[in-house]
C-alpha cells in the first residue's frame, strides 16, 4: 500500500509539473506527457482501490 501511495504522489508530481509547462507556455510536448501521466495516475488509482477494499475486508 505504501508503495502505491508512493508511486501515486510522483505520478500526481509529475502530471502537475508537464500541465502547468503546457498551460504557462504552451508547450504541446508537456500536454502530451500529461495526458499520458493522466492514464497512469487512472490506472494507479484503480489499484489503489483495489488494494484498499481488500485491506478493509481483513
Amino acid at each position: 500500500m505504501k508503495q502505491l501511495t508512493d508511486n501515486l504522489n510522483e505520478l500526481f508530481a509529475e502530471f502537475a509539473k508537464d500541465a502547468a509547462s503546457q498551460v504557462e507556455s504552451g508547450n504541446k510536448a508537456a500536454g502530451t506527457r500529461a495526458r499520458k501521466t493522466s492514464l497512469a495516475i487512472e490506472k494507479a488509482l484503480k489499484e489503489f482501490r483495489k488494494v484498499s477494499v481488500e485491506a478493509s475486508k481483513k
